[in-house]
């Protein structure tokens, strides 16, 4: 647990995390698992396509005091958020938080290996900017400039383009489960490509990507750490799910 902590506090302001309940599943959206091996470009642009039309549609019915989306990255939250599977991958700025998602989903009884993602937000994002630089001479938009503007800039350059490109934000208009939750998204600039095959590219090949596997042996001493720090669902979710969810951990972590 000592070795854990450390490896965690080590990295960076500069990182973002995800956690994983078993340590042999890929980095991949909600979509490219939903689609499974009907994965293909005209099956995701497909899937995307109704998805969006249907829930932007229907979404006034439905939505209660509940504000409007005004962006494409804003309704893809927003249908994130409800279950829809989107290609945007969450992630989060704190480890620990990662760390809670990864034992939130975990099955003790299978001893599984549990693992970490921490990705370099600022090397990903400056070889992002460098690509689209590189097909773009207009474009002069920075890590820094980009504030405030991250919705806009994905909408009509970075998915209007379709680039190969990894993007990492989150929409101008956050909930408050993403607030709690320090949360932000990773998402393929291109939706016909996975993730893994973005990240994985010669583009990137400069940006660390590390993926830290967690024994599962460690479940127990996990849970006592974060409840030490008041890192639960109660506080993550902060609604009856939350709470819900908060007692099945604790029912879990001491009858297995």
């Amino acid at each position: 647990m000592e070795e854990l902590s450390r490896s965690l506090n080590e990295l960076p302001n500069n990182y973002i995390f995800r956690g994983h309940a078993d340590a042999e599943w890929p980095l991949s959206s909600a979509l490219e698992r939903f689609l499974g091996n009907r994965w293909d470009a005209t099956n995701a642009r497909k899937f995307e396509g109704y998805s969006l039309e249907n829930f932007r549609s229907k979404y006034h019915i439905y939505c209660g005091d509940e504000h409007v989306p005004q962006s494409k990255l804003a309704w893809l939250s927003v249908m994130q958020h409800y279950g829809m599977p989107t290609r945007l991958i969450d992630f989060t700025a704190s480890p620990y938080i990662a760390l809670y998602f990864a034992l939130e989903s975990y099955t003790p009884q299978t001893q599984k290996d549990l693992a970490i993602y921490a990705i370099d937000y600022t090397a990903i994002m400056d070889s992002s900017f460098q690509f689209i630089r590189g097909r773009d001479s207009k474009f002069t938009e920075t890590r820094t400039s980009m504030h405030g503007k991250q919705d806009e800039i994905f909408e009509n350059i970075v998915d209007r383009y379709s680039y190969d490109i990894a993007w990492i934000t989150e929409p101008d208009q956050l909930n408050a489960r993403i607030d709690r939750q320090c949360g932000t998204f990773l998402i393929a600039g291109n939706l016909e490509s996975t993730i893994e095959s973005i990240v994985n590219s010669d583009q990137y090949s400069q940006c660390e990507i590390k993926k830290i596997c967690i024994p599962g042996r460690l479940y127990e001493n996990i849970y006592v750490a974060l409840r030490k720090m008041n890192i639960n669902s109660k506080v993550i979710y902060g609604d009856l799910a939350g709470l819900a969810r908060s007692i099945k951990m604790e029912l879990q972590a001491y009858t297995f």
